[in-house]
């Protein structure tokens, strides 16, 4: 094992996109496990749009990363020491520990991961880990699909809407998808099933380009994006609707406060029902959701896309790709091929 440890550390409050003044690659001597915890080589980051959020002094369902901390991160590795009665050294595990080529925490941060399953150990961080039982939970259990219900899908392409509008498919929904290119919203109708797209970037004005794709109205809409994409929903919502509020990326990285959402009056004008969404709600289920989710990889139900970069050291400019729109389904940062 090496003696020190490189981590990308948060220095300040990033105002916008992260740079790398507010996130610091430094080294520091190598952790050592205390009473309960394991020490853990990581080799894959899970970079999802919640980082950012965490990087913020602001009231959340988890505590500010503070500064001086590695940038918190799902990660994927093995353990190398372990003080804790559940893991041994060679356990494949993940958890919320950082952007480090070392973590050392509680085990109770971590799970492991089937030693003997039929997919590659990374799924763990997608299709079977968080992202995929996001997509899971949110649509089945959150969304209540019905056969006949029109479904919108914001940020379709992404790794949730992806997954979430597929399985919407699969239990009958007509699913209509926002996408940010012309290639993602081929993408998604040709290979993954969903019946129409819209390209927010190009379409003109939105409400009336919902409208037109959506001639009968919204039944569910899954809000990954929030902004002016959730006002322009808000318009093409039919009475009864249900507002699966899963995440807010438009509004992520402003310096400012967000206004709004302007037609906030519909919720009450059309007696919408809305729930906030925290996957992490559903932890206690996750085996349930990973045998189903299994089920429908097997079928064919479920495709796809894994978007990996390679190399610890681009792990700060292979974020900013969830802000550009230029990641490709989920993003994952592959410090190693060692579980390749």
């Amino acid at each position: 094992m090496q003696k020190n440890n490189r981590q990308f550390i948060l220095r300040q409050r990033p105002e916008g996109i992260p740079t790398t003044d507010d996130v610091v690659l430094e080294e520091s001597p190598m952790p050592e496990p205390g009473e309960g915890e394991i020490l853990v080589r990581n080799h894959y980051f899970s970079l999802d749009p919640a980082i950012r959020g965490w990087m913020d002094d602001t009231p959340s369902y988890l505590p500010p990363i503070a500064l001086g901390d590695p940038v918190r991160s799902t990660t994927l590795g093995t353990v190398v020491a372990s003080r804790h009665p559940s893991f041994a050294e060679g356990d494949h595990v993940t958890g919320l520990m950082g952007w480090s080529e070392y973590s050392c925490a509680p085990g109770d941060y971590a799970g492991k991961i089937p030693v003997q399953s039929e997919f590659p150990p990374h799924y763990f961080l997608n299709i079977l880990g968080a992202v995929g039982m996001t997509a899971y939970f949110g649509i089945l259990d959150a969304a209540d699909p019905a056969p006949g219900k029109t479904l919108l899908m914001s940020a379709a392409a992404g790794a949730v809407g992806s997954v979430g509008g597929q399985i919407a498919k699969s239990r009958g929904c007509r699913v209509v998808g926002l996408a940010g290119s012309d290639e993602k919203c081929a993408w998604i109708c040709s290979e993954l099933g969903f019946d129409t797209a819209i390209n927010y970037r190009t379409c003109g004005p939105l409400t009336q380009a919902i409208a037109d794709a959506c001639p009968e109205g919204v039944d569910i809409f899954f809000d990954n994006v929030g902004g002016e994409t959730l006002d322009a929903a808000l318009l093409n919502l039919n009475s009864g609707a249900r507002i699966v509020f899963c995440g807010s990326i438009s509004t992520y990285n402003s310096p400012n406060p967000v206004p709004g959402p302007y037609n906030w009056w519909q919720v009450l004008a059309r007696s919408v029902t809305i729930q906030g969404f925290l996957v992490s709600n559903y932890v206690e289920r996750f085996p349930e959701g990973i045998e189903g989710m299994s089920a429908l990889l097997r079928s064919g139900e479920v495709k796809f896309r894994e978007d990996i970069v390679d190399g610890f050291e681009n792990t700060l400019s292979a974020f900013h790709k969830l802000f550009d729109g230029s990641n490709q389904g989920k993003l994952i940062l592959r410090l190693d091929h060692e579980l390749d």
